[in-house]
Formats: structure tokens, sequence, C-alpha cells
């Protein structure tokens, strides 16, 4: 029988479709972009496929010496009215509740910035749960870099190890958690199978985030 992860005394969760579903925003965001560089739009199935990492990193292979321009262009369509379109996962609040009664301290690694991103935690009320955060161009090297889960538990006595979650959606997610050296947990993927992580196989995965706690209790029991 595989052997339980190890209780963790911190979990850095991603941010987007993993907590929250926030596709609209940002393929309407990508999408301007696009077409101002003139490029064509991607469906929405495309830009779930290729909007994974921080647009320093995505960004000048995409559009090359003019991507600081696309940058731009990007923020300023995708801050139009998108906190309207950014919407909870299910049992997401639920789940933060209850791990925070639990003393699990708890942050989010994000390819967003980092402004935008503790707007959106602030607007439903989380900053309480979430202290620990971390957005595009806050650390040294963005995520999947070590260096994010870093910034991210600075300040604490936390250190990177098993001990240490990291919650995601993707592939990347994993790649994070590899490079931190901690445990990678999949939840809420939108990839129809485990083998499509290829060799970044998460260490468990649970369907969605009301699984969570349960998984951490019996994690807590197996000890």
């Amino acid at each position: 029988m595989k052997k339980m992860p190890p209780f963790p005394r911190a979990i850095l969760f991603d941010w987007d479709n993993t907590l929250v579903d926030s596709w609209e925003g940002m393929q309407r965001a990508m999408n301007a972009t696009l077409i101002a560089m003139g490029h064509e739009p991607w469906t929405m199935e495309q830009a779930q496929q290729r909007m994974n990492r921080s647009l320093r990193n995505a960004f000048p292979e995409l559009f090359g010496e003019r991507w600081h321009e696309a940058h731009d262009i990007f923020y300023e369509a995708f801050t139009e009215g998108h906190l309207e379109t950014l919407k909870p996962l299910p049992g997401t609040e639920k789940m933060l509740e209850t791990l925070h009664e639990m003393g699990i301290f708890m942050g989010i690694a994000s390819s967003k910035v980092g402004p935008m991103l503790r707007k959106e935690i602030a607007h439903f009320g989380w900053e309480k749960y979430l202290p620990g955060v971390v957005g595009a161009g806050e650390a040294e090297k963005d995520k999947p870099a070590k260096e994010a889960a870093l910034f991210a538990i600075h300040g604490t006595n936390i250190k990177l190890g098993e001990a240490l979650w990291v919650v995601g959606d993707l592939p990347i997610d994993v790649e994070f958690a590899r490079n931190a050296g901690t445990t990678a947990i999949v939840m809420n993927s939108s990839l129809p199978d485990i083998k499509d992580f290829g060799d970044l196989a998460p260490d468990w995965v649970v369907d969605h985030c009301k699984d969570l706690p349960p998984f951490v209790r019996a994690c807590a029991d197996d000890a």
C-alpha cells in the first residue's frame, strides 16, 4: 500500500483554476493581446493548454522583443471587470476555513503578478487564510522555481521538504513541488488522466476541494 505523505505544516496552493475559476477573464485578455500583436486569437481549449507560466517567462518566447508591450496590453485588458468574472470553485472557502482551523499555514504561489493576486484574494476576504503569497516578479525567480516557495514561507520557521505541500491542477505545479523538494498534490485538474502529466506525476490526487481536508486528516492519523 502506498505510504501517505507526512501531515503538512504548510500548504502552498496554485490560484487560478485550483481555487478560483478565472478562465473567462484570462482568455479575453489573452485574445486582446494576441490580436493587438498581430496573432490569431486562441480558443478556450488552447488558452487552458498554453496559459500556465508567468508572463515574464512566457511572453518573450511568444512576442520576442515586444513582450513588454504585450505585457502591458494584457494587464490593461485583464483588469477591466475581471473581478466580476472571477468565481471561487465549489467548496473552496469551506476547505480553507477547515484547514485554517487545523493550524496549517497556507499561501498562494501563482504565475499572476503579486498586486493583482492579492487584490483577488481580498475580493473574497481570504487574506486571513492565506498569509503566504507570492506572485510573478516578486521572488528572485518565478514559479516553478523553488525561489517562489521560499518567498511564500519567508518569515516562518517552515522549511522546504515533504511537510510542505504544493497543491495545484497542472504539471507546472508538480514541477514547482519537485524543484522545491516538497509533496505534490493535484486537485481540481482539468486534465482527464494522470498520464497527461507525463514525467511530472504527482504524489497524490484529490478530486475536489472538499476532499482535501479529509485527506489531510488521514495523513495525521497515519503518522
